[in-house]
């Protein structure tokens, strides 16, 4: 059921990966794609994040910039700096972070498995993001960056795709500026493509684990060029996304945790008051408490660290929604004692992904920022699977994956 496609990857000469990969485009700001691109014009930033050369403008989102971006990558194929393959081929996006590896094949999505829901999707996408990355697509006619998809795991691939990798050098292997290690093999053999392609199509679904803006961006500009070809045959470039996939048993979610700036008018005994109504409250010795099982949360208040422990009446392990320790925090505190009713746009929460550590949710609060801070445990690939298959949509900021794909390092043209 799911179709996955060789292509024509465009991608940079092998000594020139490391300075041109960046990381994806929402990890961080102008201001901080900026200063890591700053004497590096091979940089993929100035692709993704071409606002980088317009700090001048006072919108981002204006055709200059995308106009940008389009002119910017034409420039690096003129250069030479990256270059696309002869042949159809499918390819091997393997990284490493602190001696755990993932294998993701990369290959091209059909738009079609995003429109009948092949493609699971777990999150809600919002317009103006959406229509941000759908303009990078409609101004540089390419897939400039890879979604990153999962599949339940299926041992013929694991075993195609551990025979290539221990038989073959890799195109390139570079360890970024932050200890993750990245490395390319290409696919070639059609007779190894055509099985991959069967295999995938016995796997049934993939699922979006990370990157839905750009899954919806790139399937929607598919879309609008189909409609707007008299003459479409199937065959386009455009009918196929980029995208790597990675099994489910080899990925990691890291807990994504919050922090808010106020306890809604209530002092800090009427607040641990009202918790304790939901919720048993244990007093931390230790500098730090990161929660070690489901249903548990680590607080931050007033420069002391509480063990937060859901008691039952406060989640239902029986409904793939209802069990996530994000939907009992969203009830049980931040809707109903702190008045934060929509995660998406209420300015009084923010999000701390785990790579940051939990010792940023005390840089938060105590430097008066924020007021209190708390620790989620990670949710499982089996509880976003799960979910996905229900057709339901997990709360926002759910999950953190760790590491992030690097851009740059295969493009796919639509032309």
């Amino acid at each position: 059921m799911a179709i996955i496609k060789a292509f024509k990857g465009i991608r940079p000469k092998n000594n020139l990966a490391q300075k041109i990969a960046s990381k994806p485009y929402d990890v961080l700001n102008e201001k901080e794609a900026n200063e890591e691109a700053k004497d590096n014009p091979y940089s993929f930033y100035h692709v993704v994040k071409p606002e980088i050369d317009l700090l001048h403008l006072s919108s981002y989102y204006v055709p200059e910039v995308y106009e940008k971006g389009a002119s910017n990558f034409k420039a690096m194929i003129d250069q030479q700096w990256m270059m696309q393959d002869e042949t159809d081929s499918m390819y091997i996006y393997q990284q490493e972070m602190n001696g755990r590896k993932q294998n993701g094949l990369v290959a091209c999505a059909a738009i079609d498995d995003y429109f009948n829901d092949v493609i699971k999707k777990h999150e809600l996408t919002r317009p103006d993001k959406e229509e941000d990355r759908k303009n990078h697509v409609r101004y540089g006619k390419m897939n400039a960056e890879p979604v990153f998809f999962s599949y339940k795991k299926n041992n013929e691939v694991d075993v195609i795709v551990d025979k290539i990798i221990q038989q073959n050098k890799p195109e390139f292997d570079f360890t970024a500026e932050d200890g993750i290690a990245h490395r390319l093999w290409v696919i070639n053999d059609s007779t190894v493509i055509a099985r991959l392609i069967l295999l995938f199509d016995e796997i049934g679904n993939t699922y979006v684990a990370d990157g839905h803006h750009r899954t919806a961006a790139a399937a929607l500009v598919g879309k609008e060029m189909r409609d707007a070809n008299p003459n479409h045959s199937g065959n386009e470039h455009y009918n196929y996304f980029l995208a790597v996939h990675f099994p489910d048993d080899q990925l990691q979610i890291m807990d994504y945790n919050r922090v808010v700036k106020d306890l809604n008018h209530l002092s800090e005994e009427e607040f641990l008051s009202k918790l304790s109504e939901n919720f048993d409250i244990i007093p931390q010795e230790k500098e730090i408490y990161k929660p070690e099982q489901l249903h548990t949360f680590g607080m931050y208040l007033n420069q002391k660290w509480y063990k937060l422990e859901a008691k039952k009446h406060t989640y239902d392990d029986s409904d793939p929604i209802g069990v996530l320790d994000v939907t009992i925090l969203s009830n049980c505190v931040l809707s109903s004692l702190l008045n934060i009713k929509d995660l998406r746009t209420d300015k009084r929460i923010d999000f701390v992904g785990g790579l940051r550590g939990l010792k940023e949710l005390e840089k938060r609060v105590n430097s008066g920022e924020m007021k209190v801070a708390f620790a989620l445990y990670p949710v499982s690939m089996k509880q976003l699977i799960d979910i996905a298959d229900s057709g339901q949509i997990m709360p926002p900021k759910t999950t953190w994956f760790e590491p992030k794909l690097r851009s740059g390092l295969i493009v796919h043209s639509l032309k």
